[in-house]
């Protein structure tokens, strides 16, 4: 597509000031480039023109061909054109009357609910009825009333009397989501608001209706009644909870959050944000927060001092000497994990160090090292070129649920500009769907020869974009095979974690260092050692997550230093419980009591995200400022903090005590120039010929972790979590009759697992594979999840469930 064809522009007068504008340019947003806002209610910049409201009339005595409109027309719906004479509210009686009628006509029915109502003090309607209303009503009647509210879901509450039918909440459920959860029903004086009847609902991304309702008509379960917006102190930051780097309004009240709207970032989200960046804010307010420093004495973990809990941290570490691994987790802003980095390498003297708390490999690794690390914004794919590319092409990413911006940009990309989206995988999911996407089809393990085929067929070239998800570790050769593609074809990883990227540019893998520097490479380390001023590094590279892990196990690793791990995510959950038990030593750094803390020796607390400053690298590696929302934290310290007091203890001072001297020290490292490593192919595995037991159905598994599911940070977020989708064995037609199961009907799983789930059928599903959602259970009792194995080839027995109301969807 050309990035360089000539802007046409054509001329026009608004308010005798003459304007030059884009050819297309509606006229409200003309009017709005010479500074006049033109009152509006269905208007959204972001939103197909609707003219639902009537609020925005102008008068137009010369539409350009010397001849006007006899009456006010709607600015939100109708384009400029040359020689268009346009007359606002404020050059025109006409316009303002028109204007002044349709306010008083919306307030007819609208009820005087403004002191109890969460949208009073930011709302539109009270700012225009000020504005540009009449100075009393005219009307003397009863208003129209309704039974209120009604929940459009368990997050979504709808008072219909507020509405001014602008249908902003329609047409983004239409237009950006793609999902029917709201609709407009009736017809004429009864028209009304309200859910689809017999859907369920089924959205993550509702909640931005509420945000951009022009009226109190669409409010929030979570904080209905909660607060006044002048009684909120409003803080700009970045989201955590995936790699897309959303920025975020974030209110506070008493020191505590109330609400978390999206920000203004059209670079990134635009004005969007998903339910789970909305609403998923409390998970650091349970009884299990960790406030106080805890020391193990006979057996038992016990509260203890500062002084005391550093001291015994540093006594067990010093006795362990290199022999530690450091397991940093992937949500950690860049600057807490470059602490991390130094922390390990020149307090420690290891390189023992890895951020994946997730399924991962040594292909995963190279892949990094030699295609992310070390990159700049302006040499990465960006949201922008996902809107100017001829193709995209997804492996192992389900946008929807692993970065839900991506998949609102794609969603976009393929609604107004046609761009291609081709899914390599077993089955198009509800998400591929609303994308317009093609499948190539594939069982877990096949993606390099379909990636192969795919360059053959010309279906990945120039102009295509490859987007490749972190569940690509788990399919050998994959990463390969895309580092291995044309240089005309672009790539970017997408994790799913918001501090994957900073955790990479930081060094927290095994054999990198900070910037995309090797370990053993010996000018790389020289390089590190200078910034950090010490003489020397650690020359060998370590040891990923999984054979620190097995080290501890086996009893070859003395010490372990967890930061805010979860051991349910990892591949064997099992095997981490053992490993973190049988390790001699190990300290947890947490915000809130984990499987870790509860098996470790000390737990030194930090304060939470919203606590402390820092910057978020999103999967663009474009930065997003993290900033102090709540001043008033249950610790004063934060990670940074705690890793510069325990080297102090250790009898090294880290130089690093505070956010702002690691923000500089990161900065300061600049762009490696060292280049950076090729990548070696790898050869994949070529899954299984399913073998099953007798009387069922073998299939290939194939899964990914969906947005709303298991993890800890939904804890207390309780109607979000009533809205995530029921997990359900997606099994295709032909499985189905197999089974002789329809829609909704239990099924068995066994084999590495035991599950029993609902059928759904799908046209588009391999014969050969399930999908089953990859983590599912209480995020409140990581012990009560089950993990799905996410590796090639792994086959389970399916087998249908005798009748009985009596058995329900679970564990097995």
């Amino acid at each position: 597509m050309s990035e360089n064809k000539p802007v046409e522009l054509v001329t026009c007068t608004i308010d005798g000031q003459q304007v030059s504008v884009p050819k297309g340019t509606l006229i409200i947003r003309a009017a709005e480039s010479i500074g006049t806002a033109i009152p509006r209610f269905c208007d959204h910049p972001l939103l197909d023109p609707a003219g639902a409201c009537r609020e925005c009339l102008v008068e137009i005595p010369d539409a350009g061909n010397g001849r006007g409109f006899p009456k006010p027309q709607p600015s939100c719906t109708m384009p400029v054109a040359e020689g268009m004479i346009v007359k606002t509210q404020v050059s025109s009686e006409m316009a303002r009357k028109a204007q002044e009628g349709m306010l008083e006509f919306l307030l007819i029915n609208h009820p005087l609910d403004c002191p109890i109502c969460d949208k009073g003090g930011e709302c539109p309607l009270q700012n225009q009825a000020m504005a540009n209303g009449r100075g009393e009503s005219r009307y003397g009647g009863v208003k129209r009333t309704y039974p209120k509210p009604i929940n459009i879901s368990a997050q979504v509450l709808l008072d219909r009397e507020r509405c001014v039918l602008c249908q902003r909440c329609t047409r983004f459920a239409d237009q950006i989501a793609g999902d029917p959860f709201i609709n407009l029903q009736e017809r004429g004086a009864v028209s009304q608001i309200g859910a689809y009847e017999g859907d369920d609902f089924n959205s993550y991304f509702s909640g931005n209706v509420i945000q951009i309702c022009p009226v109190g008509a669409l409010t929030s379960t979570e904080y209905r009644f909660r607060s006044r917006p002048f009684d909120l102190v409003s803080t700009v930051t970045t989201c955590e909870h995936c790699a897309a780097g959303c920025q975020l309004r974030t209110d506070h009240r008493h020191y505590e959050v109330k609400r978390r709207n999206a920000g203004n970032l059209p670079e990134v989200n635009e004005e969007w944000n998903c339910d789970k960046g909305r609403f998923a804010f409390r998970y650091g307010r349970g009884d299990d927060r960790v406030t106080t420093p805890l020391v193990r004495r006979n057996g038992v973990l016990e509260k203890a001092s500062w002084v005391e809990a550093l001291q015994a941290a540093a006594a067990g570490l010093k006795e362990a000497g290199t022999s530690v691994g450091v397991l940093a987790g992937g949500r950690l802003p860049v600057e807490t994990c470059l602490s991390w980095s130094r922390f390990a390498r020149v307090v420690l003297g290891t390189n023992n160090v890895d951020f994946r708390s997730r399924p991962h490999s040594a292909e995963e690794a190279a892949f990094l090292a030699a295609t992310v690390a070390g990159r700049s914004l302006e040499e990465s794919v960006t949201y922008a070129d996902l809107e100017k590319a001829s193709r995209v092409v997804l492996v192992d990413l389900e946008p929807e649920d692993e970065c839900p911006m991506i998949f609102l940009r794609l969603r976009k990309a393929w609604r107004r500009k046609k761009v291609a989206v081709t899914v390599v995988g077993t089955h198009l999911s509800n998400g591929s769907a609303k994308l317009g996407a093609e499948l190539a089809r594939c069982l877990p393990g096949q993606e390099p020869q379909v990636v192969e085929q795919l360059v053959a067929d010309g279906m990945i070239g120039e102009g295509t974009i490859v987007l490749v998800g972190e569940r690509a570790a788990t399919r050998p050769g994959t990463l390969s095979a895309i580092a291995a593609l044309d240089s005309t074809v672009r790539v970017a990883w997408v994790p799913r974690r918001a501090g994957e990227i900073g955790a990479i540019e930081a060094g927290l893998l095994p054999q990198l260092l900070p910037g995309g520097r090797l370990v053993d490479d010996a000018k790389a380390r020289v390089d590190i050692a200078a910034a950090w001023g010490v003489d020397n590094l650690p020359t060998t590279p370590g040891l990923d997550t999984a054979g620190m892990l097995a080290a501890a196990r086996d009893g070859k690793l003395s010490a372990l230093v967890v930061s805010g791990v979860e051991l349910a995510d990892m591949p064997d959950p099992t095997g981490a419980r053992e490993a973190v038990e049988n390790c001699g030593f190990v300290v947890s750094v947490e915000q809130r009591f984990s499987e870790v803390a509860e098996r470790a020796d000390v737990v030194l607390p930090v304060c939470l995200l919203e606590e402390t400053s820092g910057t978020f690298l999103n999967w663009e590696h474009r930065p997003g400022r993290v900033r102090v929302v709540n001043k008033q934290a249950a610790t004063p310290m934060n990670e940074i903090r705690v890793l510069d007091a325990l080297s102090s203890q250790l009898g090294s001072a880290s130089g690093l005590a505070t956010v702002a001297q690691a923000h500089k020290a990161w900065r300061d490292l600049g762009q490696w120039q060292g280049g950076h490593p090729k990548m070696e192919s790898t050869s994949p595995i070529v899954p299984q010929t399913p073998m099953v037991e007798p009387g069922s159905v073998g299939r290939v598994v194939e899964t990914w972790r969906q947005l709303l599911e298991g993890s800890a940070s939904l804890t207390g977020a309780d109607a979000l979590l009533a809205t995530a989708p029921a997990p359900v064995a997606v099994v295709s037609p032909l499985t189905a009759s197999q089974l002789g199961v329809t829609d909704g009907q239990l099924i068995d799983v066994s084999g590495p697992i035991s599950l029993r789930l609902p059928v759904k059928i799908d046209t588009t599903m391999s014969a050969e594979a399930v999908w089953i959602p990859s983590l599912r259970g209480d995020s409140t009792s990581p012990q009560a999840r089950t993990t799905v194995p996410d590796a090639p080839g792994t086959v389970v027995s399916l087998s249908a469930v005798e009748s009985d109301t009596s058995r329900e969807a679970g564990v097995a």
